[in-house]
C-alpha cells in the first residue's frame, strides 16, 4: 500500500486527462472556475484616494441628511426666540379702532348715535430687575446649546459614515479572501476527484475536501449578507450611487496623542451644548427670581373719539408706573426649581467630562491592543504561510503529510487572514470613535 501510494503521482500523471497534481500548485485566483457567491455584489477594491473618498462620503451624507437639516432649524429658531427676548426692552406701539352704536330712551324721547374711537398707545420698560438682561441670556445660551447640537450631529453622522465604510472594506476584502479559500478548495477537490478514481481508499479525503469547501463557501455568503446589509446602511446616508470601496488599511491605524485628545475633549460639541445649557438653566432662574420684584415701566396713550353728530373728542395721557409684589403665591418655590435645575445641569457637564475622559481610555487601550494583535498575526501569517507550502509539497510530493495536515494549514492560514483584517477594523472603529469624541473623525482624515 505504500509503494502504491508513491507511485501515485506517476499514475495521475498518466492516466487522469486533467494533471491533478499540477493543480494543486493553482493559486487563490487563478484556480478552477467555481461558482460565483457574491449574488451580484461587486467584490472590487478601487484605487482611489482612501481618505478622499471618505471626507467625499462624508460630505454627501451631511448635505443629505434629513436630521442635520432639523438640527439647523431649531438653531436658527433659537437664535430668532434669542432675538426676539433682546428686544423686550425696546418700546412697544399699539392701535386700537372701535366701532360701537350707543343709544338711550329718557321719557318717551329715545336718542341714539355710532361712535367710533382710536386709541394709539405705548409702553417701555425702565427697570425690571434685570429679567429682560436675564431673559436675554438664557434664550442666548439656548441658542448657543442648539449651534453646538447641530456640530454634535454632524461629528455623529461623520462617524457612522466612516464606521460603515470601514466596515464595508474590511467585509469585501474578507470575502475576497474566502473566495481564494474556496478556490484554494476547489483545487484540492478537482485533484482528489482523479486520485478517488485510482485509489477507493482515499474516498475519505475527498469527503474531507468537500466539507471544508462547503465550509467556505459558507462562510462566504455569510459574509457577502453582512457585507449587503452594512451596503444598506451606508447607502441610507450617501444614496443609493455608492461608489466602490477603496482600500481603508491605512487609515486610522495610528495611535492619536491622548493628552491633545483629552484637552480637545473640554472643546467638544456635545460637551459645550451641555455647557451652554446649564448657563441658560442658571439665567432663567435669575429670570424667575426677578419676576418676584418691583417692576418700573413708562406708558401712554392717545385717543380720538368721533361720532355720526358731527362731535371729536381728544384726550391723552402718559406716566410712570410702579409695580410691586405682594404676594404671589408659588413664587418661592418656582426659584427653588429653577435654581435646582441649573445645579443639576452642571452636575451633568461635570459628569459627561469624566466619563468622557475614562471612556476615552478605554478606546485608546482598545485600539493600542488591537494593533499590536494585527502586528503579531502578521508575524504568524508569515509562518502559517511557509507552513501551508511545506505541508502541501511534503504530501505532494513525498507522501509524508496526510490530506488533514494540507486542509488543517490552509484554514489555519485563512483564519489569520480573516482575524488580521477584523482587528485592525477593531482598531480603526475605536480610533474612529476617539477622534469623534475630541475633535472629530474629520479631523484625523484631513
Amino acid at each position: 500500500m505504500r509503494a502504491l501510494h508513491r507511485l501515485l503521482p506517476l499514475a495521475l500523471a498518466c492516466s487522469i486527462a486533467a494533471p491533478a497534481w499540477a493543480q494543486l500548485r493553482c493559486g487563490e485566483d487563478d484556480g478552477p472556475v467555481i461558482a460565483d457567491k457574491a449574488k451580484g455584489v461587486d467584490l472590487s477594491i478601487a484605487s482611489s484616494d482612501p481618505r478622499g473618498q471618505l471626507v467625499a462620503l462624508v460630505d454627501t451624507a451631511l448635505r443629505r441628511s434629513e436630521q442635520i437639516g432639523a438640527a439647523t432649524l431649531l438653531a436658527q429658531a433659537a437664535r430668532d426666540d434669542w432675538v426676539q427676548a433682546t428686544e423686550a426692552n425696546k418700546p412697544s406701539v399699539s392701535a386700537t379702532v372701535t366701532g360701537a352704536a350707543a343709544g338711550q330712551q329718557v321719557s318717551g324721547l329715545r336718542q341714539q348715535q355710532l361712535q367710533s374711537q382710536l386709541t394709539l398707545g405705548f409702553n417701555m420698560p425702565l427697570w425690571d430687575a434685570g429679567r429682560t438682561a436675564a431673559n436675554s441670556a438664557w434664550r442666548a445660551q439656548l441658542a448657543e446649546a442648539s449651534r453646538q447640537g447641530l456640530f454634535n450631529a454632524e461629528q455623529q453622522i461623520s462617524v457612522q459614515v466612516v464606521n460603515y465604510s470601514l466596515d464595508r472594506g474590511r467585509l469585501l476584502l474578507q470575502a475576497q479572501i474566502y473566495r481564494q479559500y474556496m478556490r484554494r478548495m476547489a483545487c484540492l477537490v478537482e485533484a482528489l476527484e482523479g486520485v478517488v478514481k485510482i485509489d477507493k481508499g482515499r474516498a475519505s479525503e475527498l469527503i474531507q475536501a468537500q466539507k471544508s469547501q462547503m465550509t467556505a463557501e459558507l462562510s462566504m455568503e455569510q459574509t457577502i449578507s453582512a457585507l449587503r446589509s452594512t451596503e444598506f446602511r451606508l447607502k441610507r446616508l450617501v444614496g443609493d450611487d455608492l461608489p466602490p470601496s477603496a482600500s481603508y488599511a491605512a487609515v486610522l491605524n495610528q495611535l492619536p496623542d491622548m493628552e491633545g485628545l483629552r484637552r480637545a475633549a473640554a472643546q467638544s460639541p456635545d460637551v459645550l451644548s451641555q455647557q451652554a445649557n446649564s448657563r441658560a438653566q442658571r439665567r432663567y432662574a435669575e429670570s424667575v427670581a426677578a419676576q418676584g420684584r418691583p417692576q418700573v415701566s413708562l406708558g401712554g396713550a392717545g385717543i380720538a373719539t368721533a361720532t355720526n353728530k358731527g362731535s371729536r373728542v381728544g384726550e391723552w395721557n402718559a406716566g410712570v408706573s410702579l409695580t410691586v409684589p405682594i404676594l404671589q403665591p408659588g413664587q418661592q418655590a418656582a426659584e427653588h426649581a429653577a435654581s435646582k435645575r441649573a445645579e443639576a445641569a452642571e452636575a451633568q457637564v461635570r459628569d459627561t467630562l469624566n466619563a468622557k475622559v475614562y471612556q476615552m481610555s478605554d478606546l485608546y487601550s482598545s485600539a493600542e491592543a488591537a494593533l499590536d494583535r494585527s502586528r503579531r498575526i502578521v508575524e504568524i501569517l508569515r509562518n502559517s504561510e511557509r507552513l501551508r507550502a511545506a505541508t502541501l509539497v511534503q504530501w505532494q510530493q513525498m507522501g509524508r503529510r496526510s490530506l488533514f495536515d494540507v486542509m488543517g494549514a490552509e484554514s489555519d492560514y485563512y483564519s489569520l487572514r480573516v482575524a488580521q483584517l477584523s482587528t485592525l477594523f477593531e482598531a480603526q472603529q475605536s480610533l474612529a470613535m476617539l477622534w469623534s469624541m475630541g475633535p472629530g473623525v474629520m479631523s484625523a482624515l484631513r
